[in-house]
């Protein structure tokens, strides 16, 4: 699962309930998220895998600045978790490439997780949000490339690679990193776009104008949030069997986040 929960933006505090009780009933077995607050020597994602029993990786932003300017407070941190049901055996962050005008601390965040029989290496990132900025986009496609080439290892399971692109998938930078719409950035690396395998008529907008806090930006809905999963293994182990948006209305009445999420089912056998 790959879910952008939105900092601490909004209504955080009532969110924070809502994000939780969206994943103790889709009880995931692993989360990429984005946008994740840290403040007091805590942060979300702890939190959350305290409240359903998961492990946690959690990678800091070098350069919090300017989101604290957004809310006027210098003390919260943001960052990238993953939230895992198996132990966390390692894990990386990268700082992705961006002009010195544009950088505000985005990074991508590896971990390699002890899942029965195969170990995952599993990775969530958040590129720039900025409109005009697909070049800044395809440094950062290139560079999360290269730190999944970097880190894939000698598993079986092919690496699964989330987060929350901030491009449409016919992008350059989205085709960059998939590696098999154009030439990738990491010879021979492909990565699935795991949404090519959805249902064609289910609704795919993770950026959603039915959401009250996408439609006062007046911009157009959009998919924007992915997995992506390198070719099955053997057997067809990581083969995407179904994929869905998830975390698309309101919980009790609160929207968790401006984004929804995107689950896939992925194959852990090979019988």
């Amino acid at each position: 699962m790959t879910w952008n929960v939105w900092w601490r933006f909004g209504p955080w505090q009532t969110r924070q309930k809502a994000i939780l009780t969206a994943l103790r009933e889709l009880r995931p077995d692993v989360v990429g998220l984005q946008e994740v607050w840290a403040a007091g020597g805590e942060n979300l994602a702890e939190w959350l895998a305290g409240e359903l029993g998961l492990h946690c990786a959690w990678g800091a932003s070098p350069a919090p600045e300017r989101w604290q300017r957004r809310i006027g407070d210098p003390t919260v941190g943001i960052g990238n978790a993953v939230l895992s049901r198996w132990p966390v055996l390692d894990q990386d962050v990268l700082p992705l490439p961006a002009p010195a005008d544009t950088d505000d601390g985005r990074l991508a965040l590896y971990a390699r997780l002890a899942a029965p029989g195969h170990e995952v290496p599993f990775f969530t990132a958040h590129f720039t949000s900025v409109p005009a900025a697909s070049a800044v986009r395809c440094d950062q496609a290139a560079a999360l490339a290269a730190f999944v080439a970097r880190h894939r290892g000698d598993t079986l399971f092919p690496p699964v690679v989330t987060g929350d692109l901030n491009a449409w998938p016919d992008s350059d930078e989205v085709r960059l990193l998939g590696g098999y719409k154009t030439a990738p950035a990491v010879p021979g690396q492909v990565l699935l776009d795991a949404w090519e395998y959805a249902a064609p008529a289910a609704p795919a907008a993770t950026w959603d104008t039915a959401n009250p806090y996408v439609a006062r930006t007046l911009e157009p809905s959009a998919r924007i949030d992915y997995i992506h999963v390198g070719p099955p293994g053997p057997g067809g182990l990581g083969h995407v069997r179904a994929v869905r948006r998830a975390c698309d209305g309101p919980v009790d009445g609160v929207w968790p986040s401006d984004h929804a999420a995107v689950v896939a089912d992925l194959r852990t056998d090979t019988a």
